[in-house]
């Protein structure tokens, strides 16, 4: 049997997908791949195969899957057609080396053609892509994560604001991104699992105002939601120093580490429900309960979003 192959381990859910591997499979069994020698020498250390990978560059590229069974894909932080090209050249390279299965972090709902975020897009082309190639795999479509919006809450509420968003009364199942990095693992990992679609949903369906009501019961905060269009939203990110597109320029440090084209339709496909997917998938894959929104807020200081760690924006 081939090796468990994990991406990405130099981004935030990768990183966390590798410590989870670490504790459930045996080092011998595993390849690591990124782009940050740094990262990659710190497994290497610990007596984990790594392969340095850059998916814009094909030549090569199958031979950084070699003796690998199973591919966990770990979607690239840009958005657009370099996204997706770089997803496919990922695909290409898996199946010239002769994997069998790929596992793809994909996105709520990527498969609704009315669905209004940009994000949507890529992972719908690269979903129909593994499709197309015949082999095996297991999609992950992840709700949002719930760091993003503790740190967004944390934004208005140390600026004394409310919080303002477009997302209106739509609903989403938070999920926090430690708990879509165990869903990795245990995806790449499971031997009966084949050609699944699974819906990675936090514990519960929340509003926004729903949001802000747990995070100030916790904090002791009294901030409000507002409701705010679309537009206003843009300027929200313009004020902050957000880029439009991943084409950008990003701040470091920002508390908005996306693009606002992203999280603007992001907010408008909850707002329109597109992204209410509630399901207990992700309790069938791993066996536990998601990580609650109390409990992020009452361990804030585990659940902020990051930095951004991608070198092409």
């Amino acid at each position: 049997m081939g090796k468990l192959i994990l991406t990405g381990v130099d981004g935030n859910m990768g990183g966390l997908a590798a410590q989870h591997l670490l504790e459930m499979a045996s080092k011998e069994d595993l390849i690591f791949c990124g782009y940050n020698e740094q990262v990659l020498e710190k497994y290497a250390k610990q007596g984990v195969e790594t392969r340095q990978v850059d998916f814009n560059v094909k030549e090569g590229l199958a031979d950084k899957f070699a003796d690998g069974d199973v591919l966990a894909l770990i979607s690239m932080p840009f958005v657009g057609e370099k996204r997706q090209m770089a997803h496919k050249a990922a695909v290409d390279a898996a199946k010239e080396a002769g994997v069998k299965k790929i596992v793809y972090t994909s996105l709520v709902n990527a498969g609704d053609a009315t669905n209004p975020s940009v994000e949507k897009i890529d992972h719908a082309v690269t979903e129909d892509y593994i499709k197309e190639s015949g082999l095996d795999y297991i999609f992950l479509r992840n709700s949002q994560y719930a760091e993003a919006m503790v740190t967004n809450y944390f934004t208005f509420a140390d600026k004394g604001e409310d919080l303002s968003n477009s997302q209106g009364d739509g609903q989403m199942a938070y999920i926090s991104r430690k708990d879509c990095a165990k869903a990795v693992a245990y995806a790449l990992m499971a031997k009966d699992l084949h050609h699944e679609t699974l819906n990675i949903n936090g514990k519960d369906l929340m509003t926004m105002s729903d949001f802000v009501n747990v995070a100030n019961e916790v904090t002791g905060n009294d901030i409000k939601y507002h409701a705010i269009t679309d537009e206003e939203n843009y300027q929200i990110f313009d004020a902050m120093g957000v880029p439009r597109t991943t084409e950008g320029k990003f701040e470091k440090d920002s508390a908005a580490p996306f693009s606002s084209d992203g999280m603007v339709t992001f907010a408008q496909a909850i707002r329109e429900g597109k992204m209410n997917s509630h399901t207990d998938d992700f309790k069938k894959l791993t066996g536990d309960d998601p990580i609650t929104v109390r409990y992020m807020f009452e361990h804030q200081e585990d659940f902020q979003v990051g930095e951004r760690h991608s070198k092409d924006n």
